[in-house]
């Protein structure tokens, strides 16, 4: 039996920038001490949803790094650490070890993409690297390519490898997956208008694009499945659905900048190729926020 690196709600946090930039570390720091103080299980660092795609791998460890340091162990620190080239996820996940993270969050290969069995020896690779626990991303919408049950239960097998994030929304390989690795192999939802789904399937918990602007809210609707109480999450998962469905009204992580933005963090621009959300979807945004009673 594998222990899940955690469970309940991960924030998957953004990255602030200064207007120069720079990462915004002054803000940063307000940012996670909010989302700790509010019930958030942990944290994930450099991800989709922190600009990992913009950031070169000096800036990606330095972050990691600081981060790290900063949470000094309230919560588990999980650090993107994925790649398309098997060499560059092995130096991030090094990379990442060396910082102190909990775990690696490791997403398929996109674009060059590969065959099941090239999955097998690109996870297998990384989990070799280090004794640093790794969480798989299985995101198709993003990479072109999915898991199987079969690969993640070859994968399952890897004392090193420790769940997956899945963002599939296919339900019958989660279930199959599930029935395969059993306790090798730990899951965690990576939509939030599906987390009690696949938690009433045995799924530990999500990791959370919500927890940014709501993270007591994500937190206890993870509390409530682990407790059994399905039908009480369910009621406050489908209260947030409409929240959650104007968090990834553009491209993630464009609405939740721009929903940070208006509760009145300091979390600069997007990086290119990502672009300012639009006067249309800002409006619908900043409605749902005020309908539930979002703030700092």
């Amino acid at each position: 039996m594998k222990k899940p690196v955690f469970t309940g709600a991960a924030v998957a946090i953004v990255t602030p920038f200064k207007p120069t930039g720079e990462v915004d570390y002054e803000e940063f720091k307000k940012i996670i001490d909010h989302q700790i103080a509010h019930g958030t299980d942990a944290i994930v660092i450099v991800g989709t949803t922190g600009e990992a795609s913009a950031m070169t791998i000096e800036e990606h460890a330095e972050v990691i790094r600081f981060g790290c340091d900063y949470v000094a162990g309230r919560v588990p620190v999980i650090a993107g650490a994925g790649s398309n080239d098997t060499q560059t996820a092995i130096q991030l996940t090094r990379e990442a070890a060396a910082c102190g993270a909990d775990a690696v969050l490791s997403v398929t290969p996109y674009y060059n993409k590969t065959t099941q069995r090239g999955l097998i020896a690109h996870f297998n690779a990384i989990a070799d690297c280090s004794d640093c626990p790794v969480i798989l991303y299985n995101v198709p919408s993003r990479t072109g390519m999915s898991f199987t049950a079969q690969t993640y239960f070859e994968l399952s097998k890897h004392p090193n490898i420790n769940g997956a994030k899945e963002a599939s929304g296919n339900f019958s390989l989660l279930a199959e997956a599930m029935h395969l690795c059993g306790d090798e192999l730990n899951f965690w939802s990576g939509n939030d208008d599906q987390i009690v789904p696949l938690m009433s399937l045995g799924g530990k918990g999500v990791i959370s694009v919500l927890s940014n602007v709501a993270p007591t809210e994500a937190h206890e609707i993870t509390r409530l499945c682990l407790e059994g109480k399905y039908a009480e999450a369910t009621r406050l998962q489908l209260d947030y659905l409409d929240l959650i469905n104007a968090l990834f009204c553009e491209v993630n992580p464009i609405p939740v900048k721009k929903a940070m933005e208006l509760l009145g963090w300091k979390v600069g621009d997007l990086r290119l190729p990502l672009v300012e959300l639009s006067a249309e979807h800002t409006a619908m945004l900043k409605a749902e926020l005020d309908r539930m009673g979002c703030k700092i």
